[in-house]
């Protein structure tokens, strides 16, 4: 077992999963506390490195794209204070973050994990009912209703018509986007059959982000719980169309065909070179 104390947390690792819990310092702020222990199955995580520094170094564990929902729904743009999957480290254990490294990629190796995309999502997302306060509002979501709550800052436009509340599955996509220096984030709900969006500051499915204070990115939680009862991205990804072998072993004439339509599919961009490779690969060894 391999693991490593911090002021941010403490990470360990078992053979068989990562389990995070945050630590207790002021610095570690009110998302990952509210998140709370995360276990982290070894086939979720593509990677996991160790960057070390003068005065403190940083661990990253990256899991596949598409494993966890909360990764998924804030689109990787949550700040390294509030990016469960950082944590920074003393210089003076730098030997046992790389140690922690070696011990997880072994496993990795071992365990022959797709570092690819996943198909299905790995880890839970946040438990439920989940309540943040944005800027403009206070955002709620109970499992099946989402509510948005206006506060005095909201625009008139949302005022007017009162708490905006809709079910979340009739919610096709979530945007979470943090506030960034002068420029305000968002988090917005894109519903079905909706049409052109206004700005998030006057659209009643979006909420603004001012970025005055850290438990504004409580409300990455609300997305990442939405994002988990939604339908996994997979389900959208193209698939590379089969290609059936040859018929026979001498059948030069099907053989050409099927080489030619292969190439056809490389050409137009349905196929990627790996694939292409791959597939021409399995064409010749029925020849």
């Amino acid at each position: 077992m391999a693991e490593i104390i911090q002021k941010d947390g403490t990470w360990t690792f078992d053979g068989d999963a990562v389990r995070i819990v945050p630590g207790r310092d002021k610095d570690v702020g009110p998302l990952r506390q509210s998140l709370g222990e995360l276990s982290v199955p070894l086939h979720a995580i593509a990677g996991v490195s160790y960057e070390p520094g003068r005065k403190s170094g940083r661990l990253r564990l990256r899991p596949r794209d598409g494993a966890d929902p909360l990764t998924q729904g804030t689109g990787g743009r949550l700040p390294d204070t509030a990016d469960p999957y950082k944590l920074t480290v003393e210089a003076a254990r730098a030997a046992v973050a790389e140690y922690f490294v070696d011990e997880v990629r072994n496993a990795l190796l071992l365990d022959q994990v797709d570092p690819g995309p996943a198909d299905a999502y790995l880890l839970p997302g946040p438990p439920v009912p989940v309540t943040a306060e944005a800027g403009d509002s206070t955002v709620s979501f109970d499992g099946d209703t989402l509510t948005l709550d206006w506060n005095w800052t909201a625009e008139d436009a949302k005022h007017s018509a009162g708490p905006s509340r809709f079910r979340v599955a009739d919610v096709r996509a979530v945007e979470w986007v943090p506030a960034k220096g002068l420029s305000n984030g968002w988090l917005r709900f894109t519903l079905a059959g909706a049409q052109a969006a206004p700005a998030p500051k006057y659209d009643p499915h979006a909420a603004e982000l001012f970025g005055f204070g850290k438990k504004e990115l409580l409300t990455a939680l609300v997305a990442a719980a939405v994002t988990v009862r939604l339908p996994h991205p997979a389900a959208s990804r193209p698939q590379a169309p089969a290609i059936p072998a040859p018929a026979g072993p001498g059948d030069h004439d099907v053989l050409l065909r099927r080489l030619r339509e292969l190439g056809e599919l490389h050409k137009e961009g349905v196929l990627t070179s790996e694939e292409f490779l791959t597939a021409k690969a399995a064409i010749l060894g029925h020849f």
